[in-house]
């Protein structure tokens, strides 16, 4: 899903130590504070829930703390994601470009980097002072203490930016970059008037040209967000850049956005405590011996699997190395594997704890426990149409040599798998009980797991748990970064009156309330396939959710249409990063995948279609 920059060989091997040495300090400092970060947000938020819940004593102050916890972990992941090369990338162009070319293109996708933390840190100081002489209501602390972590992380990844280009270019590729954006840089300040004269066709320019080109480069999406929307604000419009940093602040802040490290974390947990091994182990005993049973139990683990991490590539990780090796053995061609399992991670998108459904719930006002809910079913249709599928490819499977298991076993598997199977019910009855808000579902959920690893099934590997705790930080940044930079895109486009002619537009569109769902479908689609899941809903949610409102439609329905319809996207090849992360996992070649995926996209068109058309199938249980 992310790539790191492509190195030069001859730029790589001729490092000083001192450089070596920052290197290595920077690494140790912002990848420990990250990962600390993270077990004191979990923590914080047990210890509220239980202090709520167990003692009837809530802790007025913790959320204030969580805020700034979080904003901090936020950044400090952002910075660690980019020094591993881990924020969200479109790479279909780039992918099959020479070394040299790539390099080229790396140098320039990091030297707009530089350029655009250059310009954002007066800003975000200016932000940090205006913030800093106000205090928190309960703690009664100064606002700096939280709102200092975008300054900093911005200083941090201005750091690692200009260190990443000393380590991966050469002299000559940064001298070359560093003199063309300067230049481009000049020749839009002397087209200023120019653009300020055009009115909104300037966002074609800014919005649509310089997005495009720096995401078309291989550049990170949450900085080509910034940099189309720095540039639209300093050279057309008089707006001070103070706001970018303030409107990203505020995106990055919502503390609903908390659940998105904590079920990173708990999808990690559960590979590492054992219950996603005991509960494919079951599924495989009961399923395995009938044809196409492994694929059927595929499908199934995605639906459990799903339910628990919230994230597509523990999904995907968690499931498919149990299951390949003996699906190759049965004769099962890798390009079927390989393409169900990218079809199993579009079905299973609208399964709670769905990152993107919190997303969803974040940034459009939608109930996060109705989304929770109207997402079962939605999937359950996308398994059955796989499942039917999976019958036409697998009704002459040889099943003569596939091992049979007894009752006996089947019970025996079961009792093993029930902590597993178990974990999705204590989370979703914990929302519905109101035991814990969908943010601190997620710690019960981890200490659940933590405790039935270490007493059910005592696999839990503590030597894991630092490691896990850098990754949570580093996809979280990777994923707040986007949310915070969409946030101060879209405030721009909607002061623009861009909102407004949406609007118009889209009210237009023939055939009522059905023909804008089937609309927004195809542009969600479309949207899903070039920004995954969370920079789409971020950016276009708050634009297009008024107008379905307006129209009639559901909103809980049309939140599942769009988050089933962006998974669509993201998973349909040529371009859907998430298909080359299924070919990734299943160590697969996507020229042999692609051309066995057509037959599970064509079985997801028509369960979109059948969310789309039955509104029921989203809001029946609500």
């Amino acid at each position: 899903m992310s790539t790191a920059m492509t190195p030069p060989h001859a730029a790589t091997t001729h490092r000083s130590p001192l450089l070596q040495g920052f290197d290595a300090a920077l690494t140790l400092v912002t990848e420990g504070a990250a990962a600390l970060l993270v077990a004191v947000e979990a923590v914080l938020l047990a210890s509220s829930t239980v202090a709520r819940y167990v003692f009837h004593t809530p802790l007025v102050w913790s959320d204030e703390l969580a805020s700034l916890v979080f904003l901090w972990l936020a950044m400090l992941g952002a910075v660690v994601a980019l020094r591993r090369g881990e924020h969200m990338r479109l790479t279909a162009f780039v992918r099959n470009l020479s070394d040299g070319a790539r390099s080229w293109l790396d140098t320039l996708g990091m030297g707009l980097v530089v350029a655009l933390l250059l310009t954002l840190l007066p800003a975000a100081l200016e932000h940090f002072e205006d913030l800093s002489i106000s205090t928190t209501p309960v703690l009664e602390i100064s606002e700096g203490f939280r709102v200092a972590a975008v300054l900093v992380g911005f200083g941090l990844m201005l750091l690692t930016a200009v260190d990443t280009m000393l380590k991966r270019a050469s002299l000559f590729q940064i001298a070359v970059v560093a003199g063309g954006i300067a230049a481009a840089a000049g020749l839009f300040w002397f087209l200023a008037p120019t653009f300020e004269a055009m009115g909104n066709a300037n966002l074609l320019i800014f919005f649509l040209g310089i997005v495009s080109f720096c995401m078309v480069i291989g550049a990170p999406i949450a900085f080509a967000f910034c940099l189309g929307t720095v540039s639209y604000l300093a050279f057309s419009t008089q707006i001070p850049l103070t706001i970018v940093p303030s409107r990203m602040d505020e995106g990055m802040s919502h503390l609903i956005l908390l659940a998105v490290p904590m079920f990173i974390l708990l999808g990690a947990l559960i590979e590492v405590a054992g219950l996603a091994r005991a509960m494919i182990a079951f599924l495989v005993a009961l399923l395995g011996h009938l044809r196409g049973g492994l694929q059927y139990v595929l499908l199934g683990a995605m639906y459990l699997v799903s339910g628990i991490s919230g994230a597509k590539a523990a999904d995907m990780a968690a499931v498919a190395p149990a299951l390949f090796p003996e699906m190759k053995k049965r004769g099962n061609q890798e390009g079927d594997l390989t393409s169900l399992l990218s079809a199993s991670a579009v079905m299973s998108e609208t399964i709670p704890p769905s990152i993107v459904l919190i997303t969803v719930g974040s940034v459009t006002g939608v109930s996060i426990a109705a989304l929770f809910t109207g997402g079962l079913l939605p999937a359950v249709v996308g398994m059955a149409v796989l499942c039917v599928v999976v019958w036409f490819q697998t009704r002459n499977e040889d099943m003569s040599q596939v091992q049979r298991f007894t009752g006996r076993d089947k019970l025996r598997l079961f009792v093993i798998a029930i902590p597993g199977l178990g974990l999705p019910v204590v989370i979703r009855t914990a929302v519905v009980e109101g035991v814990a808000t969908a943010t601190e579902v997620s710690t019960i959920g981890i200490l659940y797991t933590v405790v039935v690893g270490l007493l059910v099934y005592r696999q839990f590997d503590w030597k894991r748990v630092y490691p896990i705790l850098v990754e949570t930080a580093s996809l979280s940044g990777a994923i707040l970064l986007v949310v915070g930079a969409a946030t101060a895109m879209a405030w721009a486009l909607t002061q623009s009156g861009f909102s407004r002619q949406l609007v118009e537009v889209m009210t237009l569109v023939p055939g009522g309330k059905l023909g804008f769902l089937l609309i927004s479908a195809l542009a969600f689609i479309i949207l899903g396939s070039v920004l995954e899941g969370v920079p789409a809903i971020v950016l276009f949610g708050p634009l297009l959710f008024p107008i379905a409102r307006m129209m009639g439609v559901n909103e809980v329905h049309y939140a599942i249409v769009a988050v089933f319809a962006m998974g669509f996207g993201l998973f349909m090849p040529p371009f859907g990063v998430g298909f080359y992360l299924a070919c990734a996992i299943g160590r697969v070649s996507p020229d042999v995948a692609i051309r066995r995926v057509w037959p599970h996209m064509g079985a997801l068109l028509v369960a979109l279609l059948l969310i789309v058309l039955i509104p029921w199938i989203s809001i029946g249980f609500l």
